[in-house]
């Protein structure tokens, strides 16, 4: 796959057919989509985004029902959504105004899984939430182990964790983890739980896990392609009758280091969507959280390590 180095304050995203592999500030990570049928844009959909100091990085994996015009539309808003939030910290507020934006959807009966991560490379903490998507799996290079990554949500907070859309009132709980250089998260969309083993059985999650564990020691790059095929070995009809999306994300251990030129860039960036905003019609610019960790983390880095992820929503 190419790799690119993402910018400060871009958003990356797409639903098209696609392998590609992009560096953030402290991740790597590698992404796979192929439509249903053929089609331009299925209802897989994923987004990356990198904050103005290159020290946050947001990640949203999305299975959305349907297909066409409505997903598109759909995936150009969470777009929009994902820039006024590149600045944030914080993911909670961004979760719930997702489900907002699905649930003023539901008429058309669009909803979606999806999973969110936010990785804050100061701390390499991975904070994450979970929307009735299918479990990622988190690969621990001290291990060499795989295993599922789930969370149990509480069962006294009334409705948590559905799909975006389903309900308004939903609450979203998160759970965070620290990754160690070369610590790998495996996230992907239902085709691959759904396909079936040799024997005809549905794969679901364990089986998948069972499936990623017999492969070995496979190179980051190279393990999107090596599990398809082995996956796609074993049944005929298997990753050919829904969209097919895998996020392959790894902690490299290194810190963002900007240039001036970067540094300057993202600031201009930052201003003008300021001015923008002064149109009431524009979109709302990119701030960022008033947090000792982020406003004076970006000028003095060791600020950064005084913000604590795991917080739930």
């Amino acid at each position: 796959m190419n790799q690119q180095q993402m910018q400060c304050m871009e958003v990356w995203s797409g639903s098209q057919l696609t392998a590609q592999g992009v560096s953030f500030g402290g991740l790597d990570a590698w992404v796979y989509s192929k439509p249903y049928g053929g089609a331009k844009n299925g209802g897989d959909i994923y987004y990356a985004s990198s904050c103005a100091t290159g020290r946050i990085t947001r990640l949203l994996l999305a299975d959305v029902s349907g297909h066409g015009k409505q997903v598109a539309s759909t995936a150009a808003d969470l777009r929009t959504l994902m820039r006024r939030f590149v600045n944030r910290l914080d993911q909670a507020e961004f979760v719930g105004l997702l489900n907002k934006q699905f649930s003023s959807l539901s008429a058309a009966d669009i909803f979606a899984t999806a999973l969110v991560t936010t990785f804050f490379a100061p701390t390499a903490r991975l904070t994450i939430c979970n929307a009735a998507h299918p479990s990622p799996l988190l690969y621990r290079k001290r291990e060499k182990q795989w295993t599922l990554l789930s969370y149990e949500t509480s069962r006294d907070r009334g409705p948590s964790n559905l799909p975006l859309g389903v309900l308004d009132i939903t609450s979203y709980e998160q759970f965070d983890i620290e990754l160690a250089p070369g610590d790998l998260l495996l996230s992907y969309t239902d085709a691959l739980i759904e396909s079936r083993d040799a024997n005809g059985e549905m794969l679901d999650e364990r089986g998948l896990l069972r499936i990623v564990r017999l492969l070995g020691d496979i190179p980051p790059q190279d393990l999107i392609q090596t599990l398809l095929h082995e996956i796609g070995e074993r049944y005929a009809d298997n990753l050919v009758e829904d969209d097919v999306t895998m996020l392959v994300v790894q902690a490299n251990g290194l810190q963002p280091r900007l240039s001036f030129k970067d540094k300057v860039g993202a600031a201009f960036r930052l201003a003008g969507s300021v001015l923008r905003a002064v149109n009431p019609k524009a979109e709302r610019p990119p701030l960022p959280e008033m947090s000792l960790a982020n406003m004076g983390g970006a000028i003095i880095p060791a600020l950064s390590k005084r913000w604590k992820a795991g917080r739930n929503s």
